[in-house]
């Protein structure tokens, strides 16, 4: 949990929703991106050139642990945020 609290205190953070789109409107963190789970290793160069910590959230924390999975195997730095919702209230409290 350090860990990602120092995640979303960091200026140069992404946060990546990867929910579908239309959970996505139902409700996700300002700022975020939405990228959907299956479109994540077609977008695999968009993660490779960033040099800011990508933080990962979904509706529990399932989606967003596979893909942070995936791209750490690719050796791309990035954390399991887990759910939207405590993303949220960790960046806003």
């Amino acid at each position: 949990m350090e860990d990602l609290i120092n995640a979303l205190k960091a200026d140069n953070k992404k946060i990546i929703d990867v929910r579908t789109p239309e959970e996505f409107m139902g409700g996700h963190v300002a700022g975020s991106i939405n990228i959907p789970l299956h479109e994540i290793p077609n977008r695999v160069d968009e993660f490779k050139n960033t040099t800011t910590k990508i933080v990962l959230c979904c509706a529990s924390g399932n989606r967003s642990g596979q893909a942070t999975q995936f791209l750490s195997d690719l050796e791309i730095d990035c954390i399991n945020g887990g759910p939207w919702t405590q993303v949220n209230y960790l960046l806003n409290n």
